[in-house]
């Protein structure tokens, strides 16, 4: 949902940081606040998604996974995807800002419906802008497409697995694994 404010990036983050705002998650897109919201699946789809990233991530030590409440600037845009990956050659330490200011290696974008394709493709190009490499997951056509800076686009569908290309060399995760099926409990071994 957009509120129909239209504020600069100072302004917003003045006006995010108020008591009353604080516990409600905004992006900046264009100028124009928007409120986060998402939906139970595109919620689990998007913290599946971060714990493959960490299962991969921590071993190795190779820096920080953020989950749906982790802000990042991008220009005058202040964008929360839904999880990403911020190396630490790219940032040592961790921001405690409320955005953090150097942008991730890698951000997912898990669409829900209140997206609209606008903003996803405002947030692409501007994710491509700063560097960062970009995977726009849609779970009603269970299909990821993979946005790197400099590449064109790749569709990504049930019968593919996605790497970690020059990001996360090494990182593989077959796209089955992202939407495998949730309609049904695990069978109780002890019944």
């Amino acid at each position: 949902m957009t509120l129909i404010a239209r504020m600069t990036a100072a302004e917003f983050e003045r006006w995010a940081d108020l008591p009353e705002n604080r516990d409600r998650l905004f992006e900046l897109i264009n100028g124009e606040i928007v409120v986060v919201t998402s939906n139970d699946y595109s919620s689990e789809l998007a913290i599946l998604i971060g714990h493959y990233l960490l299962a991969f991530v921590l071993p190795r030590n190779l820096g920080r996974v953020t989950g749906a409440d982790g802000g990042y600037m991008f220009g005058e845009d202040r964008y929360i995807p839904d999880c990403a990956y911020i190396s630490y050659a790219r940032q040592a330490a961790p921001s405690f800002k409320g955005y953090n200011p150097t942008p991730p290696d890698l951000a997912v974008e898990v669409l829900s419906p209140a997206n609209t394709s606008d903003e996803i493709t405002t947030k692409v190009v501007n994710y491509l802008r700063a560097g960062t490499v970009v995977w726009v997951v849609d779970p009603q056509a269970q299909r990821a497409t993979v946005y790197a800076p400099d590449a064109a686009p790749k569709l990504h569908t049930l019968t593919d697995t996605i790497d970690g290309g020059d990001v996360l060399p090494g990182f593989t995760l077959p796209v089955q694994q992202i939407f495998r099926s949730t309609d049904a409990p695990p069978a109780n071994p002890s019944a």
